[in-house]
């Protein structure tokens, strides 16, 4: 038994004063973010790291984390992002060869305040019917009336510039510089799987830090433009939005996921919305418009595109729709060469349906070479 093992009582304090108890995982202290949930079986790891989450209080639906611990190559950037984690049963020991270490460790070792013995599928089941809110996780369970006063200070996701947050300080490289394809990268809070899945296609990646110009992307001369994820609400990002614009004037390749997706949308004048709870998942149906067939995805954001407005659009066609509640999954500006989704074909974890995407945006830029 070490010193990690002694199970503290913990809570978890929302907005509107509920409270939920549970018990500390060791790292003591208080997390404050947005409350949401992830319903996928597996991928913790790649969760947690995943900058799409930053500023988030995570709850994991799937009853037991950490049994198969941690590996390094296993993450999507390089520490969590997570604001914390919400479980309910939490395993200290894991039975994977191939793990480094446990998932306990990796919470100790980047000071990531978690509980567990949480009943989530009650929290869960709250936060469905409330909708996504501010909350603290907290291993000082005899200051809710301090807790409550802190969280009231919080800001709401809903106006937050996240990606500034996550995003690169200063330009890097990805992939082999002999590549024939040069891809430019407006990092919002890129995924390295993402990364990964353009250079096994034999394209060579500059990705830029979210404060970059459209001139100090367009002076490389790339190829073809990508708009990655990342966290917050699209609208402030007003910048991004604005090297979206000159990439669609240029018609020049352009693929954009999840907040990329939503960048390109304000770009064109389609306005974004906060969900109710958003989806995130590795199990999300998608219908593809245009060739008829379905699509299990893996998902994570909290807000979408207006559909009425992208209707509305002439230049705009809806390729893809969630069929679970017919928000927009995807769209194509016509008389031009742009793309994005609303969803991860990384699918790190999940499902590869959706793969052919990264093959689909190469074969556009090679058609425009």
């Amino acid at each position: 038994m070490n010193e990690y093992s002694n199970r503290n009582k913990a809570l978890i304090l929302l907005q509107d004063g509920t409270v939920f108890f549970g018990k500390s995982l060791g790292v003591k202290g208080e997390a404050y973010g947005e409350l949401c949930f992830n319903t996928g079986m597996t991928g913790y790891q790649e969760i947690f790291t995943d900058p799409s989450y930053f500023g988030q209080l995570m709850v994991t639906t799937n009853a037991h984390i950490g049994n198969y611990g941690v590996n390094d190559d296993e993450v999507e950037s390089n520490s969590p992002k997570i604001a914390g984690l919400i479980c309910k049963n939490f395993n200290n020991l894991y039975s994977r060869l191939r793990a480094d270490d446990s998932l306990q460790n990796f919470f100790f070792k980047h000071n990531v305040v978690a509980i567990s013995d949480v009943d989530t599928r009650a929290l869960v089941s709250y936060i469905r019917d409330n909708g996504a809110m501010n909350a603290v996780i907290s291993t000082d369970v005899d200051s809710i009336d301090q807790l409550k006063k802190n969280l009231k200070n919080t800001p709401s996701m809903e106006g937050l510039d996240l990606a500034s947050k996550v995003s690169a300080k200063e330009p890097f490289f990805h992939g082999d510089p002999n590549s024939k394809i040069k891809i430019a990268v407006l990092d919002l809070g890129i995924k390295k799987n993402i990364l990964k899945n353009l250079s096994k296609r034999e394209a060579y990646i500059k990705v830029f830090p979210c404060s970059s110009t459209f001139k100090e992307m367009s002076d490389w001369k790339p190829d073809g433009y990508f708009i990655s994820n990342g966290p917050g609400d699209p609208e402030p990002l007003k910048n991004a939005i604005e090297i979206a614009k000159n990439i669609l004037k240029n018609k020049a390749p352009l693929f954009g996921i999840c907040l990329g997706h939503q960048v390109i949308a304000l770009a064109n004048g389609i306005s974004t919305y906060k969900m109710h709870n958003g989806h995130r998942g590795i199990n999300h149906p998608i219908l593809n418009l245009v060739t008829g067939k379905g699509e299990i995805t893996s998902q994570n954001h909290g807000f979408a595109i207006n559909r009425e407005e992208a209707e509305l659009n002439d230049d705009i066609e809806i390729t893809h729709v969630h069929l679970n509640d017919n928000t927009i999954a995807g769209i194509k500006v016509i008389n031009n060469n742009c793309f994005s989704v609303q969803y991860h074909p990384e699918a790190s974890p999940g499902p590869h349906d959706s793969n052919y995407l990264f093959d689909q945006f190469l074969e556009l830029i090679k058609s425009n070479k």
